[in-house]
């Protein structure tokens, strides 16, 4: 790029008649949406695409899971099952350490009980579960867990949230999540704004096979991104929502506004509401936490108060954790139709401390939780999982497109001053914004910096090096962008390899 004066930007162009025409607020932020879009192309790009090749293995995610753990999940179905509290003892035997942290019952007459137990022996936030024969109370195995997720899918699932690179590692996903969406709402603005002459739908939604070159790759790499476009804004939103800094900000959020589920209530001492009842309970039940199987009712009479309260399985039963606490049985049916019910039992009695149906949560509480699950193909099955294979190919589509063109628009001659790959959109975007909307674009950029943290230091990073580079090529003489920065052409009359140079359409 050559450091050449470019005449200082405004914001007016001179209409036929000679009297100066404010160009239109599109008109002034096209080039920096331009500039933002190159330089997220380039250089967030590789951390899309490396969520978007987890996440394609992450889809394969439960099929492998269950082809791996059939022995352990699976059992021939029998005639009568044994009580929870049988299962647990057999549990128990075989793992004599730590603590049952919580029994997942079999979900249907072939699949085995779950006993999950805290284990020193596995990484931090692991657990181990034991896999009971329902009928038998045969051992079927043991695997290490993270939630609900064994071992190999623990494994993915690790990959594509954190490269396996722990705390840190999360970074990575959280960049991806917190530019993704500003990239494809970029990438729409320019593609519509380049095509708004034509107003043909199939222009906007298909190649154009007739072109050739870099302009033929930049109607395949739009078109494409326009088709996964809304897969993409909620993939990047509910990323966003489990993500280390952005989620926590959205995590407040949430509870300003009151959009999430009201707690349970598991103190014994606490006056609470089940159903149309109240309890008191005035005495609390101190039985330790390590007796809660056998003492009171147990277990088996918690399944059955449960049983009673129209609870089904999937069931995950938590045991008390402390004394004078209540055991917690909840629905955990993440697929479609959902159900998260969830009840909280006095140990001692059998009796419902609490209870939180999901057709009581607000909307939106519902509604993230259903993104969420979409995002990690639960929702709606195998076709869930489908779409979210077909959107990771379609990323890593648009960006290898993206990085052809960046290539492309390289100088072809050896003696051709300029980098040896394809040159950003012109400087001085900023310079050429009317005040107010150059307010508009700052106040924007510190609120989306504020509650999505990585894109705000991302941002300012650009912008330092940005600055430093464009110092250091004019020779500390700043270059501006010129008020006449040349639109999208209205038809294709004009070579588009041409058309592109000028505008500097990057990655």
């Amino acid at each position: 790029m050559t450091t050449e004066h470019v005449p200082t930007a405004d914001t007016t162009e001179t209409a036929r008649d000679g009297e100066p025409k404010r160009r239109g607020v599109w008109a002034q932020l096209r080039p920096l949406v331009l500039r933002m879009h190159f330089y997220a192309g380039v250089f967030i790009a590789p951390f899309i695409l490396l969520a978007a090749v987890t996440g394609l293995l992450y889809t394969a995610a439960p099929q492998i899971e269950q082809i791996v753990y059939s022995h352990e999940l699976h059992v021939p179905a029998g005639e009568k099952a044994l009580p929870l509290s049988a299962q647990v003892s057999a549990a128990r035997a075989a793992h004599p350490a730590g603590d049952v942290t919580s029994v997942m019952p079999a979900i249907d007459e072939t699949s085995t009980t779950r006993v999950v137990f805290s284990d020193n022996t596995v990484p931090p936030d692991y657990a181990m579960a034991v896999f009971v024969d329902p009928y038998t109370a045969e051992i079927r195995g043991q695997v290490q867990t993270f939630g609900q997720w064994l071992g190999v899918r623990a494994w993915i699932d690790d990959l594509h949230r954190n490269l396996h690179l722990g705390a840190f590692g999360r970074n990575y996903s959280e960049l991806a999540a917190s530019w993704m969406w500003i990239v494809v709402l970029g990438g729409i603005a320019l593609w519509l704004g380049r095509r708004r002459a034509d107003r043909r739908l199939r222009r906007v939604l298909l190649p154009d096979t007739s072109k050739r070159g870099r302009a033929r790759n930049l109607s395949w790499h739009a078109s494409t991104g326009i088709w996964i476009a809304l897969g993409l804004l909620l993939l990047s939103v509910t990323g966003l929502t489990w993500s280390n800094y952005a989620g926590a900000q959205i995590a407040d959020i949430r509870s300003v506004l009151e959009w999430t589920s009201r707690p349970l209530e598991t103190s014994l001492t606490a006056t609470t509401t089940a159903g149309d009842s109240e309890h008191q309970h005035g005495s609390p039940d101190t039985t330790a936490p390590a007796d809660a199987m056998s003492t009171g009712v147990g277990i088996d009479g918690v399944m059955s108060t449960a049983r009673a309260q129209g609870l089904r399985v999937p069931l995950f039963i938590t045991p008390p954790d402390e004394a004078g606490k209540a055991w917690t049985v909840a629905e955990s049916k993440r697929d479609w139709p959902t159900r998260f019910d969830a009840i909280t039992v006095d140990g001692a009695t059998g009796s419902v401390v609490d209870r939180v149906d999901f057709a009581d949560w607000p909307f939106m509480a519902k509604m993230t939780n259903w993104t969420i699950d979409a995002h990690m193909g639960i929702l709606f099955g195998p076709a869930n999982q489908l779409i979210l294979a077909a959107l990771a190919v379609g990323v890593i589509y648009v960006i290898l497109r993206g990085y052809l063109m960046w290539w492309q628009r390289r100088p072809t001659s050896r003696t051709e001053a300029g980098p040896r790959f394809g040159r950003p959109a012109p400087r001085g975007s900023l310079r050429a914004l009317s005040p107010w909307v150059l307010v508009l674009v700052i106040v924007s950029a510190l609120a989306v910096g504020y509650f999505v943290p990585l894109f705000g230091v991302s941002l300012a990073v650009f912008l330092v090096v940005d600055t430093l580079l464009g110092l250091k090529r004019a020779g500390g003489r700043p270059v501006r962008l010129s008020a006449s920065l040349p639109e999208a052409p209205a038809d294709d009359k004009e070579p588009e390899d041409q058309v592109d140079d000028k505008e500097g359409i990057g990655a």
